[in-house]
């Protein structure tokens, strides 16, 4: 109760003396640092409760439909999916490319806010960054077993054999494998190093001997001490500069596997701005999604508060802008260029045989983000919620436009198809939110959900010129 007097006594200062944003502190309610590690360490510490477990079962069972729809896809062929003449992508692209655009969110408020010194990132970093990691493992199922006979796919790596079976390195799908690992590797190098101070308050605040040995195992012997935090500071930031270009190349290279094909549609240099634009405006939008729930079960309101709430719908409204000026401009682009293949391929988009789906992805990718001017719709957050995930269904249904829609009225009226996902296409692909889920759970559970140390460096106490 006195938590909850606390925050309406804030919330009615503000109104008497609205303070600029930039004097809203980041932790509300003058907390110390010892409350801090407490609130922290005690999701990790407490007693596992019982809607952790119904959500986890769950959670569990819908990734078993991923599990076994991969299965029956690997013993019966890939014509148990909808590919079709001409459609011979499908879902599988589409599906890659979405859950790669949502894990674009961790890396930009880990690297390129860090880089910017933006403090309100440290709150919201930690479950960013493991839900990049999350996110691309998912991505990484799609092209693994879309060439069908998966026992070969390590045929994508130059490894050296006796036969000389070398991939084609001029092939954009080539280029992915390496952008992907790479960028999922120092995604795993950021997210794990962020956590080494943390696991090691676990390890010493741990009354179990499992956990002691499990978190000091990762902990990596980290004893507080000077040069530890001198390397660790030099390290974070070089990674840091390392990722910030993974943000923009990776979905720039994921765009050429559309813009590099000699195909109405697809073939325009808008591709790759306009990818990484929307990889960053679903990737918030699903931040947005996971942490309000979380801030919400978990009492977080002190430490994801208002002003990160603020943040995080301005960076989606501004995406989400730039995505629609791109799509306006697709038009103009095929108006100007004066291609009747081009002109026909956006106009079949808007009004041919998908339109459908055309006028979803406008409507959630457009429209709904636009309420994000209104200061009441960014304060009501039960609101906001409900808006990220139009944007995440909005971002999925951006894919199928342009990998479907596209194939499917090719240049010849006598190969036109149609379209349509299997059961096995769709148990697969929502097979994977289950599997996203399972893991961003056991994260919840056994890992600290936010950077105890950079929390606490944002803190006023942290300040040595405040006013205290």
């Amino acid at each position: 109760m006195s938590e909850v007097k606390e925050v309406e006594e804030h919330e009615i200062l503000k109104k008497v003396d609205p303070a600029p944003w930039k004097d809203v502190p980041l932790v509300l309610n003058n907390r110390d640092y010892k409350w801090v590690t407490d609130k922290v360490c005690g999701i990790v510490e407490s007693k596992t409760p019982t809607w952790w477990w119904w959500c986890f079962i769950t959670a569990l069972c819908i990734a078993s439909f991923t599990g076994m729809g991969l299965v029956y896809l690997v013993s019966t062929g890939v014509g148990v999916w909808g590919n079709n003449n001409p459609v011979n992508w499908g879902w599988a692209i589409v599906n890659f490319v979405f859950w790669i655009g949502i894990g674009h969110a961790g890396t930009l408020i880990s690297a390129v806010l860090c880089l910017l010194k933006q403090k309100w990132r440290t709150s919201i970093n930690r479950a960013s960054e493991a839900m990049t990691v999350f996110a691309v493992l998912c991505a990484g199922i799609f092209p693994l077993f879309h060439v069908g006979r998966v026992w070969f796919a390590w045929w994508l790596f130059p490894i050296p054999n006796a036969n000389a079976i070398w991939p084609q390195f001029r092939s954009p799908l080539e280029w992915d494998v390496f952008a992907v690992s790479t960028y999922a590797t120092v995604s795993i190098l950021f997210w794990y190093m962020g956590m080494i101070p943390d696991m090691a308050v676990l390890r010493d605040r741990a009354t179990e001997t499992w956990r002691k040995y499990f978190y000091g195992f990762f902990a990596m012997g980290w004893r507080n001490a000077n040069n530890h935090w001198r390397n660790f500071e030099m390290a974070y930031l070089l990674l840091a500069g390392l990722s910030t270009p993974l943000v923009l190349s990776v979905h720039t290279i994921v765009s050429f596997d559309f813009a590099v094909a000699n195909l109405p549609g697809w073939h325009t240099t808008i591709f790759p701005p306009y990818f990484v634009a929307g990889a960053i405006f679903s990737g918030f939008g699903m931040v947005l999604t996971l942490l309000l729930p979380v801030r919400a079960v978990f009492g977080l309101r002190d430490l994801i508060t208002q002003k990160h709430i603020d943040n995080m719908c301005m960076i989606t409204l501004a995406t989400g802008s730039i995505v629609g000026y791109a799509y306006a401009m697709e038009f103009f682009i095929a108006w100007y260029g004066a291609n009747s293949y081009e002109g026909f391929a956006f106009i079949n988009r808007a009004f041919g045989n998908y339109w459908w789906s055309y006028w979803i992805m406008v409507s959630c990718n457009v429209i709904c983000p636009q309420l994000f001017w209104f200061k009441k719709i960014r304060q009501n957050t039960p609101l906001v919620w409900i808006i990220s995930i139009f944007v995440n269904v909005g971002m999925w249904f951006e894919r199928f436009v342009i990998a479907n829609t596209t194939l499917s009225r090719d240049f010849l009226p006598s190969s036109w198809g149609y379209y349509s996902p299997t059961v096995v296409d769709i148990f697969t692909f929502f097979g994977t939110f289950g599997f996203f889920s399972v893991l961003f759970l056991l994260f919840l559970r056994f890992l600290p959900l936010m950077p105890m140390c950079e929390v606490k460096s944002v803190m006023p106490q942290a300040d040595p010129h405040a006013d205290h």
